[in-house]
């Protein structure tokens, strides 16, 4: 493929779908070694809701009011989850799994009653997302990189998740001793005097964040994926955690080249007619990548055992 075809038809894609798969695998590392690597998939059911609502009121998709919508749907599943749990008395999972359910089930019959031809905001889309439409009309070719018309036509998706990874990068940095300490150990974190609280829900708003920035791009398949996956085949390929956030960052990029390329031209290659969803081919390429760590990977021993934080 040439540069005239690759990017406008790919580059962008390509470049939201690597950012994406990292936006979300950062943070889910430190879900995952909480222990709360499901945050991730209740994020992702619980936000749609909120986001079908907030595109109902201000009539845009713009990336503020889906952000707000996304923590207003997050307070009322918190609030749902706690009556049900102490009306109900049941267990806190239970609690969980039918708030979650119920909130997505609701937020897919808003889409199903709701006019939103006019936008990529639809059934088919919240759970796929439009990647392939994502498209950088305005590039002719590389040239296009330096051109700064051709620039201004980039997809605004781009920008955003851009600057949503860059965020998760600047606030691990920034966080970096007192999360480790207190995902290591929140007895001693808590004698330090580390606000051992704020910072979970802090870790649990970046996901939130990174969810919703991508929500729209590359729908709830990705994200659910991008959480678990690549972390936990990291975590099966070192048990040191500055290694393993670096492997999560690479499995988490080849998964999203691969699975592009593969939903691509896969089935042209076994002789089919018609693509595949990229989502879907990025997410089963992602747990392609943590069944062979769970193999192949020389700490698949000691995996229920905690990283070393040294």
């Amino acid at each position: 493929m040439s540069g005239a075809e690759f990017v406008p038809f790919s580059l962008t894609p390509l470049l939201i779908g690597v950012l994406s798969a990292i936006a979300c695998a950062l943070p889910g590392n430190f879900l995952l070694l909480r222990k709360q690597a499901l945050i991730g998939d209740a994020i992702s059911h619980v936000a749609l809701p909120g986001i079908v609502v907030a595109f109902l009121v201000t009539g845009t998709v713009a990336a503020w009011p889906m952000l707000i919508g996304a923590a207003g749907a997050a307070v009322v599943a918190v609030v749902m989850i706690e009556t049900i749990r102490r009306l109900g008395r049941i267990e806190p999972g239970a609690a969980m799994g039918v708030t979650f359910t119920a909130l997505f089930a609701a937020g897919v019959l808003l889409l199903e009653q709701s006019d939103t031809s006019s936008v990529h905001l639809d059934v088919e889309h919240a759970l796929y997302g439009n990647l392939e439409t994502l498209i950088w009309l305005d590039a002719t070719g590389w040239g296009s990189l330096i051109d700064p018309a051709a620039l201004a036509g980039l997809p605004p998706e781009l920008l955003r998740i851009a600057l949503t990874c860059a965020a998760m990068l600047a606030l691990l940095r920034l966080f970096w001793r007192p999360l480790k300490i207190s995902t290591f150990d929140e007895g001693f974190a808590a004698t330090l005097g580390l606000p051992v609280g704020a910072i979970g829900v802090g870790l649990v708003i970046a996901a939130a964040v990174a969810a919703v920035a991508a929500f729209d791009a590359v729908g709830s398949i990705i994200v659910i994926a991008m959480f678990i996956c690549p972390p936990a085949a990291a975590r099966l390929v070192t048990n040191r955690l500055e290694r393993q956030i670096a492997w999560s960052v690479l499995f988490a990029a080849l998964s999203a080249i691969l699975g592009y390329v593969l939903a691509g031209y896969g089935p042209l290659w076994l002789g089919a007619r018609d693509a595949v969803s990229a989502a879907g081919m990025i997410a089963t390429v992602s747990g392609l990548i943590l069944g062979l760590a769970a193999v192949f990977g020389p700490c698949r021993a000691r995996a229920g055992a905690p990283a070393s934080g040294n």
